[in-house]
């Protein structure tokens, strides 16, 4: 609750303090307000008994004032705090974001408990909103229960345990809150899966191969049966937690009802006037509906709470950056990346990816990573860009280790073209230009990316560079193919004029054999030239040993290591794992 009431207050105050005075202070007028008007009644009651026109009158007007002050405050307040709340779920989406992205390694976009709980994070921090009203509502309840204990006090000492009362159905809101919470933990696997599948069978692209393979209904079954099982969990939870509440709002209503009988009874024997009773009527009804409201909203509150938690919980898990910048790294390479005894294992796996491995990426050179599912070849891809650092062993940069280099003016001087590729529903120019964000805008710039992709994507679409990409734009937008897509993200790698680093990872897996094949070779002619710039080192990952037989060295990996190294010709004299799987592939086109 600390955490909350701290939490939400400090994030609103840094998005408006102008609207957050003003809402606080209309909340604060209807906080008084209603108890206001509770004693204006009392005194309009015993005006009226006793025939007192003049002072019913003038009591008449407070009851009205204090009115139309409760109601008109709460609403003008509502427009301050309702831009502020909105602006609060924003900020912590864009803290979400940052806290994502503000490292260089992916193990929390890879680690099944940590996309869980990325996923609470995002699910919950979209309630945001509704914690400053909570918060607001709050303290202007506090205010008026504060109020409504000296009025109780007041009409008689004993009603002073009425809104002592009151604490137990706010002990059993949070017991109840604490049920509720418990059970979303325990369904949250089964909520992730639920989704990836509701994702999967509406998803355009998948729609074909779902229909073709009869999966629709299985699917189906297989979503529901999560959801049955997330439900089951949940309805447990909130059914126990209706208990808790129910059990704590009966204690109330049996004091509440004591109260009214301990009034009535000291009217009948005179020890109270009518204006008495009717402000312990008035005064308790309120008090109970403020009981309930103040459970409700400790619930909104500990909700909150929990996401700023789960915010904070996120921000733990992320791997930090490196502190302080590094060593820059060379302008040209002059021997190439050196792996030495390089081990690395993924977080939670059972055995290494990689096991002491050796080996050198040659300056100026093409090398090409061949191997079945699963050797390690985009492992090794992830530890040269530096998604994930070595367990065991180092990884030098002309003799530095990419430890000490500056991580970021490092991945200035790389570029990669991924298998699974991002797909930026932007305009075609910048989806390509954003490789080199610089250049972002520079059309000469973006046909040079496209030219040495060996794409020609700009002349298929509609509009040229100038076409928008994806169905999020409002006024239309063309969805490309997953060819096109797979160009535009190979136009985009090609941005950078000399990378000491080129990654390309299946990057033409959408393309067919011979476009590939040509692909590689315009890239190749065009390494002399990134050879002469910066002596950057091409790795090019492929199951088309058509394709890699070109390159300067092959490296064939296996079983977490290095089987083979060597050009294409001395690995087909080698007769090894390489001219194994080379002429497999070889009598399978052939045939």
């Amino acid at each position: 609750m600390l955490r909350a009431i701290t939490g939400l207050l400090r994030l609103s105050w840094r998005q408006d303090r102008r609207k957050m005075a003003v809402a606080l202070a209309l909340m604060a007028g209807n906080a008084l307000a209603v108890p206001a008007g509770a004693v204006a009644i009392r005194q309009l009651t015993n005006a009226a008994v006793a025939g007192d026109a003049g002072p019913a009158a003038w009591s008449g007007l407070a009851v009205a004032v204090a009115a139309i002050a409760a109601l008109t405050c709460a609403h003008f307040a509502h427009i301050g705090y309702f831009e502020v709340s909105e602006l609060n779920v924003l900020s912590t989406d864009e803290q979400l974001i940052g806290i994502s992205n503000g490292t260089p390694y992916l193990d929390h976009h890879e680690r099944p408990e940590h996309a869980d709980r990325m996923a609470l994070a995002q699910d919950e921090l979209q309630r945001i909103g509704e914690g400053l009203q909570a918060l607001l509502t709050g303290g202007a309840l506090a205010v008026s229960l504060l109020l409504t204990t000296v009025l109780l006090t007041w009409a008689h000492p004993a009603l002073l345990a009425l809104p002592l009362l009151a604490a137990l159905p706010l002990l059993a809101g949070r017991r109840a809150q604490a049920a509720a919470d418990a059970a979303r933990e325990e369904s949250s696997v089964d909520t992730r899966q639920a989704r990836h599948l509701f994702e999967l069978t509406t998803d355009a692209a998948s729609a074909k191969e779902l229909r073709l393979l009869g999966l629709v209904d299985h699917l189906q079954q297989r979503y529901a049966g999560h959801w049955r099982r997330a439900s089951g969990r949940i309805w447990r939870g909130e059914l126990t937690a209706g208990l808790w509440r129910a059990a704590g709002q009966s204690v109330f209503a049996l004091g509440y009802v004591a109260a009214l009988v301990l009034v009535v009874g000291d009217a009948v024997r005179g020890r109270a006037d009518v204006g008495d009773v009717v402000l312990v009527i008035m005064v308790a009804s309120q008090l109970n509906q403020q009981v309930a409201a103040a459970v409700t909203i400790t619930q909104q509150l500990l909700r909150s709470g929990r996401s700023l938690r789960r915010l904070e919980e996120v921000r733990a898990l992320v791997a930090r950056p490196p502190d302080g910048a590094g060593v820059s790294p060379p302008q040209r390479l002059l021997e190439g990346i050196r792996l030495r005894q390089v081990t690395f294992t993924y977080p939670g796996a059972a055995g290494p990816a990689l096991r002491d491995v050796d080996l050198l990426l040659p300056a100026g050179r093409t090398v090409a990573i061949v191997g079945e599912n699963g050797a390690g070849k985009t492992t090794l891809v992830k530890l040269l860009n530096r998604f994930y650092e070595p367990d065991h062993g180092t990884i030098l940069v002309d003799g530095v280790d990419l430890r000490d280099l500056d991580l970021t003016a490092w991945r200035a001087r790389t570029t990669a073209a991924f298998q699974d590729y991002a797909r930026p529903e932007l305009t075609a120019r910048l989806a390509v230009g954003i490789g080199d964000l610089p250049r972002a805008t520079d059309d000469d710039a973006v046909r040079a990316g496209l030219a040495r992709a060996h794409s020609g994507v700009a002349e298929q679409l509609p509009y040229g560079l100038d076409t928008r990409l994806g169905r999020s734009h409002a006024d239309g937008g063309v969805e490309a193919s997953g060819g096109q897509w797979q160009q535009l993200a190979l136009g985009r790698a090609m941005m950078r004029d000399a990378p000491l680093l080129m990654v390309l990872d299946e990057p033409a897996s959408a393309l067919d054999a011979e476009a590939e094949h040509r692909l590689f070779e315009r890239y190749a002619d065009g390494a002399a030239r990134v050879a002469a710039d910066s002596g950057g080192v091409t790795v090019f990952v492929s199951h088309r040993f058509s394709t890699v037989r070109t390159a300067d060295l092959i490296i064939v990996v296996g079983d977490g290591g290095v089987r083979e190294v060597g050009t294409h010709d001395e690995l087909i004299r080698l007769d090894g794992s390489y001219a194994s799987l080379y002429g497999t592939q070889a009598a399978a086109y052939r045939s």
